[in-house]
């Protein structure tokens, strides 16, 4: 019965996804440098330029090296972060001795057990829907002189409270170094780390919230009071209360990308750096305003804690692909889903 009704969500999404577009809405093969419609400000801020890099899953500013962000190749690659540059450019690749990228999705920044800067890279994707019953995040001290170089890799395993699942999004709280991590799929969630988790055995992730819908990637902003999350389509701003709960949120549109996974704040916390897998893919810089934007100089935020959302329906992280190729990407998307959430079903039950 489970199957069936999860497999019924997947093909009613599909159908979403799929739905004829209106005669008035041309097609747009490429993302416009300009952005969507409702990014006004949104510009390409470089290109991922280095063949090597052609699943970029991940994006964090870096903490010590001005203009540069870390990211990372989707599964299967060689446990690898590649330091860009304000070019598009590999300034260093950072090899972690001792780790596996078996699913790697997502990389925050935080500090290490002596307060310096550390990256973490999350193993935190399932696709099967279960079938690993541990994930892992690791961490490395971020580099003080930015070259490639090998370097020894801190592991930290986590489970779910409530049983295996697929996630894409890891993201720190800069005030706390606490990790979060959002599940995947129609049914996602926000997990909480303990607070100092540890090295051996298993940490526990308990489920604090809700989360958008495919949730693809996801980031503090640099005072800790907001975190965002994002979807193929759009994203979601929360609050964090001081009891270390989300609050209330609101929808803000993203660029139109080919597949859109990665998300971080830049280092000032006026806009957010959103890209996509893919080769030769752009990363959009895309600027907020009002309480979205924590610079010194934007305006504190209102008592809810929220900025005034942008104008229309509250549904910017679930909108619909607007081009031909898009709406084949997402039906072999979701199909593959499906399949794979109905893989993952019968397996649990044997």
């Amino acid at each position: 019965m489970l199957g069936r009704v999860a497999v019924s969500a997947l093909a009613l999404a599909a159908a979403s996804a799929l739905w004829p577009l209106p005669a008035t809405a041309a097609p747009s093969p490429s993302p416009a440098p300009s952005g969507s419609p409702g990014t006004a400000g949104a510009r390409v801020a470089f290109t991922i330029n280095d063949d090597r890099i052609h699943e970029s899953s991940g994006l964090a500013a870096s903490a010590a090296h001005p203009g540069v962000v870390y990211t990372h190749n989707d599964s299967g690659g060689t446990a690898q972060i590649f330091a860009v540059g304000p070019d598009g450019g590999v300034r260093a690749v950072l090899t972690l001795a001792g780790a596996k990228n078996r699913d790697w999705e997502a990389i925050a920044m935080g500090r290490d057990d002596q307060g310096r800067p550390a990256i973490f890279v999350a193993d935190i994707g399932d696709n099967l829907g279960g079938a690993w019953p541990y994930v892992t995040v690791y961490r490395i001290t971020e580099p003080e002189v930015l070259r490639s170089q090998t370097v020894e890799a801190t592991a930290f395993r986590f489970t779910y409270s409530d049983g295996p699942r697929n996630a894409e999004t890891l993201m720190i709280d800069p005030r706390t170094n606490r990790l979060y991590i959002a599940s995947k799929l129609f049914s996602g969630a926000l997990y909480q780390a303990p607070a100092k988790p540890s090295t051996s055995g298993f940490n526990k992730l308990s489920k604090i919230g809700g989360a958008p819908p495919l949730a693809t990637d996801g980031a503090f902003a640099p005072d800790g009071r907001s975190f965002v999350i994002r979807t193929y389509f759009g994203a979601r701003i929360y609050p964090m209360r001081p009891d270390g709960t989300p609050g209330d949120s609101h929808s803000i549109p993203l660029p139109q990308q080919e597949q859109g996974e990665s998300v971080t704040f830049t280092p000032d916390g006026s806009s957010l750096l959103v890209g996509s897998e893919g080769d030769a893919q752009p990363v959009f810089q895309v600027p907020l305003t009002g309480a979205d934007a924590v610079t010194g100089a934007s305006p504190p935020p209102d008592p809810s804690g929220l900025a005034t959302p942008p104008p229309g329906k509250d549904d910017h992280d679930k909108g619909r692909l607007r081009h031909t190729g898009g709406r084949r990407v997402a039906l072999v998307l979701v199909l593959g889903i499906a399949a794979l959430v109905g893989y993952g079903l019968v397996r649990r039950r044997r």
